[in-house]
């Protein structure tokens, strides 16, 4: 039930109890009343009766004419208690009637003077109220049946009850305004309330009431006020914490102690694969053992420090620490690229070790075979250019190897500028032209017109097309060499292929690797470092550019490279092969060792 109602019910009980209670008290007062008052009243009516009898005056009429003057039944009786005159009856009946001297009224009056009794009447047949008075010639006695005073008592309860009637419809309507006047701002907070409970925090009470409503609504008010600030707080506090965990590279994961994932950033994510909406069950977080027995027991309460595991083919360290009152937070370090730059770390140790192993071995043992005083000078010269060849390789391995690493950790950068395309080529191809008559290759510019010029730094442009074309020249026994260009996507693509015998498809992917190699007993033979083609995917990449290979068993091999032109640095960029407008027999086989 509602309040308005409750109130109403309320005051409409409060009315009929006080209703009944005045109608009650007025019943109880007017019966008190009529009973002590009218025998005083009677007495006062019998007084100028009892002057007015006489002795020559015939009692009977007295009476008829005093009942008709008062509206009472008016009796005279003598001293000796016989009836001489009654309003009610006529001269042959008064004969009939008792002698009244035993009547407890006359009684009184005959010793006091005035006597009062209620009882029944033996000849009216009602209970009627009498009051007697002495007089000279004896007592007059007045009644009223009391019929007539319940007769005025019902009057004056009918009327007392549609007074009620009346105040109880007045009071009703007034409670009906004082219960509305007092639920409206109740309901108004009631609502309010809701409201702010719901999340609107923007809801506020805008009533003006006086005394404990008003200061309520005040109360509410600034209660509201501290709310909004409150939740603001914590919202920018929580929005802060999830800005820093989404920031951080590590993978953060916050459980409650019923084993739901409230919390998950990008990383976690990333890391376990995972893509529910939060917040969802534990039970949905990859099923890897070591991940299961941390999580467990940071939920028990056991913390667990660096634990290295194997996700999604990733290496990953967890911590899992306990959270007071239940649940648990797991932090997961990608570690997979450390590993990795560790794996290269040591390949690139093993790799220049074997590399100068090989020439050091060489250049040690004919430098002792020189200390030999017998040897013959025919030998002697042979034996000091191999260690001019082994000495000058060395030299080429670690000039490769600073060029590289100034390039990878940024200490070199391009300083483009737009090259003369067909120069570079001519000069590219002028420098290694004896080499390549000596083995009959065509050596073949294919540069249209359309391409004048390509948007790079000219000194690594030259490199890089020397490395290609001395990895194809080494690697290429007949045929031709070209080197071809067209625009594309607001550059220029170019490619340099020759007729070798290929590669296979299983060492496509890594001939941009350092030290790797097809064919390593040959490429060394030839004096490759196999730093050439590591070298020329830096320095494009430094231009913004991309190189891919392509290549087919004995038809040729094609290093195809895209640099973008002046302020159109492109990422991503995928070089497209161009081919010599000429017709070929085949493409040439490219390793990843390159002459310096």
């Amino acid at each position: 039930m509602s309040l308005s109602r409750r109130l109403l019910a309320g005051s409409l009980l409060v009315i009929g109890v006080l209703v009944t209670l005045v109608v009650l008290s007025l019943d109880w007062r007017l019966s008190v009343r009529l009973r002590d008052d009218t025998p005083a009243e009677l007495l006062r009516e019998a007084q100028p009766v009892a002057t007015s009898w006489q002795a020559d005056i015939d009692p009977d009429a007295l009476a008829n004419r005093a009942g008709a003057a008062l509206g009472h039944r008016v009796t005279l009786i003598g001293a000796d208690g016989v009836v001489l005159g009654d309003s009610e009856f006529d001269q042959p009946a008064l004969g009939t009637l008792e002698n009244h001297r035993t009547r407890p009224e006359v009684v009184a009056a005959m010793d006091s003077g005035v006597g009062a009794s209620i009882r029944p009447s033996p000849s009216a047949g009602d209970e009627e109220l009498y009051a007697a008075r002495r007089g000279d010639l004896g007592v007059v006695r007045v009644s009223i049946s009391t019929a007539a005073q319940r007769v005025i008592v019902r009057r004056v309860q009918a009327d007392v009850l549609s007074a009620a009637f009346l105040a109880t419809a007045a009071a009703l309507l007034l409670a009906v305004f004082f219960a509305r006047s007092v639920t409206r701002p109740i309901l108004e907070l009631r609502d309010d309330a809701r409201a702010i409970a719901a999340g609107d925090l923007s809801r506020r009470p805008s009533l003006v009431a006086p005394g404990e409503v008003g200061e309520l609504a005040s109360a509410f008010h600034r209660l509201a006020e501290q709310l909004s600030a409150r939740v603001a707080a914590l919202e920018a506090d929580d929005a802060l914490l999830r800005a820093l965990t989404e920031a951080l590279n590590e993978g953060i994961i916050a459980l409650d102690g019923r084993q739901q994932v409230l919390h998950m950033n990008a990383g976690a994510r990333r890391l376990l694969g995972v893509r529910d909406e939060l917040p969802f069950p534990a039970d949905r977080l990859p099923r890897d053992r070591s991940l299961r027995d941390a999580l467990t027991a940071a939920l028990a309460g056991v913390s667990t420090e660096a634990l290295e595991l194997q996700l999604n083919d990733r290496s990953v360290t967890l911590t899992a620490l306990p959270l007071d009152g239940g649940g648990a937070v797991l932090a997961l370090l990608d570690v997979t690229p450390v590993r990795r730059l560790e794996t290269v770390r040591r390949d690139f140790v093993a790799n220049v070790s074997h590399e100068l192993r090989t020439p050091l071995t060489i250049v040690s043992g004919f430098a002792e075979t020189l200390q030999d005083a017998s040897l013959p000078v025919e030998d002697r010269g042979r034996f000091v250019a191999t260690i001019l060849a082994n000495t000058q390789r060395m030299q080429r391995i670690v000039d490769d190897l600073l060029d590289l690493s100034r390039i990878e950790s940024g200490g070199w950068r391009p300083n483009p500028t737009h090259v003369d395309l067909k120069a570079a080529v001519q000069e590219v191809f002028d420098s290694v032209r004896p080499v390549a008559e000596q083995k009959g290759l065509a050596l073949v510019p294919a540069i249209p017109a359309d391409v004048p010029s390509v948007y790079a730094d000219p000194t690594a442009l030259r490199q890089v097309l020397s490395n290609l074309v001395d990895n194809a020249l080494r690697h290429t026994t007949a045929g031709r060499i070209s080197i071809s260009a067209r625009r594309e996507n607001g550059g220029v693509a170019l490619a340099v292929r020759d007729t070798g015998a290929g590669i296979g498809a299983e060492h496509l992917p890594r001939i941009f690797e350092r030290f790797y190699r097809v064919d390593a007993a040959r490429s060394r033979h030839e004096g490759g470092t196999g730093l050439g083609l590591a070298i020329v995917k830096h320095m494009v990449e430094a231009h913004g550019g991309r190189v891919r290979a392509e290549s087919a068993a004995n038809v040729g091999t094609t290093v195809a490279l895209y640099l973008p032109d002046s302020g159109d640095i492109r990422e991503g960029i995928e070089p497209t092969v161009v081919h010599s407008a000429e017709p070929s027999t085949g493409a040439p086989r490219t390793d990843s060792s390159a002459a310096t």
